[in-house]
């Protein structure tokens, strides 16, 4: 088959554009640009043929690439030398039956994107981002000599490091004292140029697409379309490791959005294909101090209407303009979605019951996880519907977090579930005391 995919215009106007050229929005009317594949040259392969091609890893480069064992769908015009892959994708999908029952669920699966390189789900797109440019950089003829992009700590991990690995300059501008100390030195230690702004997440972005008006710095976030074809690949990934059944609903935290779009393009296109039969449900998780989707859901996306997003321990949600909010609306609707929040309070106890069961969820798969069991109680998600929540990073970046909850420290939180150390002399009888007691109060 003779594969290709080029960006058009996500309202329609006329126009198709090179996917290896710099450009990231429609030059008519300024909205956002999609990667479009050729569907009629896809379908040339049934349903069955493409699932037992993913099931074998075909178009693997890199061990256990989950994003390159789908090369076809993702980016074909790609020539295999240059992906810089760093074995991204392929994350565990983990039933998690007494979590669901702590949440009023009857059926839950969690899937483990941080579980990743970089420990978050950024690794999806970057990986396809960073070799795009590897290639473009290759053909000797691009403008292009930096990367770079705005981030609350995930992304500028994940640019920081394929960039590294591909030897590719990379720039990231974070806002200063408003990530995690473990997100923070990822792009140092990466040898990335770090700028630290006096500004939050949307204030760096205005900047970096300013930067980047210069098309020698590449722009590296989720408002460029590549990233969307890596992480619409998670999708796809669930339904595999479901057998190619699809769950009835998907819930993942949403910030500047880029995240629900993607999920539902490549969910959309395994249902064009035949790789799947029907669609799941997907509910978009909005952190309170920072809910400018659910703001819109719930005046029937009339508009955007930006917020100052406040202080929440969902840093990475932090966002009060989200770039892809037109491409989230749009996706909400094609698979009947729902838009929650959820409070500081709930979020993080709904962290730590988490953690209880065995994970250690980062403050978004909190946000996350409280909105699927908040949807639980209203009705929303019915009993006996299967539901899969996406943790899209490994707690051990937010080990602050962590302390905090249990140490009772964090504002707004009541830590129902804190567990603290209990301080004891060393004397075998105060042990086995406390012992029996602790024992006796689980019993």
């Amino acid at each position: 088959m003779s594969l290709s995919a080029w960006y058009r215009c996500i309202r329609g106007c006329p126009g198709r554009y090179d996917v290896f050229d710099v450009i990231y929005r429609c030059p008519n009317c300024g909205g956002l640009l999609e990667v479009v594949h050729d569907e009629a040259a896809l379908a040339q392969r049934a349903g069955a043929e493409w699932r037992a091609l993913f099931d074998q890893g075909v178009g693997v480069r890199g061990q256990g690439s989950g994003v390159w064992s789908k090369h076809a769908w993702v980016l074909p015009q790609l020539r295999t030398e240059n992906i810089v892959s760093l074995g991204e994708g392929s994350t565990p999908l983990l039933p998690a039956p007494r979590l669901a029952k702590s949440l009023g669920l009857d059926d839950l699966w969690v899937k483990q994107c941080g579980v990743s390189h970089t420990g978050s789900f950024k690794d999806l797109g970057m990986t396809v981002l960073v070799s795009a440019v590897n290639q473009m950089m290759a053909a000797g003829d691009s403008p292009v000599r930096a990367v770079a992009c705005a981030s609350t700590g995930d992304t500028s991990a994940a640019l920081a490091a394929y960039a590294a690995a591909a030897g590719i300059p990379a720039i990231v501008f974070l806002p200063a004292g408003k990530i995690s100390t473990a997100q923070l030195i990822q792009p140092i230690a990466n040898g990335a140029r770090v700028l630290a702004l006096d500004s939050d997440f949307d204030g760096c972005m205005k900047i970096v697409q300013e930067v980047t008006r210069d098309n020698s710095i590449y722009l590296a976030n989720s408002m460029n379309s590549l990233r969307v074809e890596g992480q619409k690949t998670v999708g796809i990934e669930i339904a595999q490791q479901l057998g190619w059944t699809v769950p009835d609903w998907i819930v993942l935290p949403s910030g500047n959005l880029g995240n629900i779009s993607a999920l539902a393009k490549g969910l959309a296109l395994a249902k064009a294909l035949g790789v799947i039969d029907r669609l799941p449900r997907l509910a978009a998780a909005q952190a309170q101090r920072a809910n400018p989707l659910y703001l819109a859901y719930q005046r029937g996306f009339d508009r955007l209407a930006p917020v100052t997003a406040g202080a929440t321990a969902a840093s990475a949600i932090r966002i009060g303009a989200p770039v892809s909010y037109e491409k989230a609306v749009a996706a909400l609707q094609a698979f009947d979605g729902v838009v929650e929040q959820a409070d500081e309070n709930e979020l993080a106890d709904a962290a730590a019951l988490a953690d209880r069961a065995g994970l250690y969820a980062c403050p978004h798969t909190g946000v996350a996880l409280a909105v699927a069991g908040k949807l639980a109680r209203q009705g929303v998600i019915q009993p006996g519907q299967r539901v899969v929540v996406i943790s899209t990073a490994h707690g051990l970046k937010f080990s602050e977090f962590k302390v905090g909850y249990h140490e009772g420290t964090l504002a707004d939180v009541a830590a129902r579930h804190r567990n603290p150390p209990v301080a004891l002399p060393a004397d075998a009888g105060a042990v086995r005391a406390e012992i029996g007691r602790w024992l006796w109060d689980k019993n």
